[in-house]
């Protein structure tokens, strides 16, 4: 009895397994027989098992082997192409440079495995992180952003996604579901060997080789590259400002190119609400006592000024990088100092803050508000 309806069981889960792969992908199970539908059953789970084991394996080789980081690298710059604008370059090797010392603070391992990386040819405002700590910026974004700070803040939040290896967490799930469903669709004929497995594992992975795709792990990142900015010489309110100018961009044009939005697409949290996170963020760093908002800055809950705009950023944005200066001056201690004013630029303590430009009110006068407020 016990064997009979093992049988049965087993009868049943293959027709409902052939059933299920002929909705989905046409296969021909109409006139299978039981033994055929068992065989196929069979065939599906071994496949499905070689499968996983192949998706670990190639996951590891592209992530943490050398041979497979070089080859992920050659694949992004074949598909891109590669810029040779010395100054984009240039730029980009300061900026890892800089970002590498400031993540090595928090988490040593970059040291193990550092960024290869490179200036796609590419005209829009990009950049992306794969497995194996493979990193590229387009060219669009140094010409487009010329703020090297802004720029840092873009490259720290992608450097966040491969610290905490999300590319290859998320491809593990994504090939497993979709290596899954191909092994199946093939398997109702004959099971796929392993040479070809490994070929459509390795070909899904270049496909789907960038981060992007989950809420959680972009916030993840976002708050990452905070981090890492605050241990590098950039103003960390480049990580709010570069948010407020991605609103205004998105403000401004209704359709983006595909590539755009590589860093600002449908899956990631509104530009706005990463830019406020940002802002809280400087607000804890300042020990509670600086924040901004409509380009308007406030110490300790009172004005300090209402931002102009400058030639090249609205006056939200620019706010953010005057109040990334003051939460480092209160992070460091520097409001115990009075601020002066120093060749037209408002110090407090070492730090600088803000050099009035048309529009803000002058030198002497944010300096008298920020001694009776600080």
């Amino acid at each position: 009895m016990k064997f009979r309806r093992l049988k049965k069981k087993i009868l049943a889960m293959a027709s409902a397994a052939a059933l299920s792969i002929s909705l989905t992908f046409g296969a021909p199970v109409a006139s299978a027989s039981t033994f055929d539908l068992v065989t196929t059953g069979i065939s599906i789970a071994v496949s499905a098992s070689e499968a996983k084991a192949k998706i670990d394996a190639q996951i590891k080789h592209l992530d943490e082997t050398e041979e497979g980081r070089q080859e992920l690298y050659q694949s992004f710059r074949k598909k891109y192409g590669v810029s040779n604008n010395a100054e984009y370059n240039a730029m980009l090797d300061k900026i890892m440079a800089n970002l590498t010392r400031g993540v090595a603070v928090i988490d040593p391992t970059i040291n193990d495995k550092p960024y290869i990386y490179f200036v796609s040819n590419q005209d829009s405002i990009n950049a992306a992180c794969s497995m194996g700590h493979v990193m590229m910026v387009n060219a669009g974004t140094f010409e487009k952003i010329t703020n090297e700070d802004e720029i840092a803040a873009i490259v720290g939040h992608e450097m966040g996604h491969g610290q905490k290896s999300h590319v290859a967490k998320g491809n593990k799930k994504r090939l497993q579901k979709a290596v899954t469903a191909t092994v199946a669709s093939t398997a109702v004929g004959a099971t796929v060997g392993g040479g070809a497995l490994t070929s459509i594992i390795a070909n899904m992975a270049l496909t789907h080789s960038v981060a992007h795709g989950d809420r959680k792990q972009e916030s993840e990142a976002d708050l990452l590259g905070f981090d890492y900015i605050i241990n590098t010489n950039y103003n960390p309110g480049a990580c709010a400002a570069i948010m407020q100018k991605f609103v205004e961009l998105e403000a401004s044009s209704k359709k983006r190119s595909s590539l755009e939005k590589f860093f600002i697409p449908s899956d990631h949290p509104d530009s706005d609400k990463r830019r406020d996170a940002y802002v809280k963020k400087l607000y804890e760093y300042s020990k509670n006592h600086v924040t901004a908002k409509d380009a308007v800055i406030t110490v300790n809950k009172k004005t300090l000024i209402t931002v102009a705009p400058s030639a090249d950023m609205s006056g939200a944005e620019r706010s953010y990088f005057i109040l990334g200066y003051l939460a480092a001056a209160y992070h460091h201690g520097q409001d115990k100092n009075a601020a002066t004013v120093q060749n037209g630029t408002v110090m407090l303590g070492n730090q600088p803050i803000i050099t009035p430009v048309a529009g803000d009110d002058d030198a002497q006068t944010i300096a008298d508000r920020l001694n009776a407020i600080k």
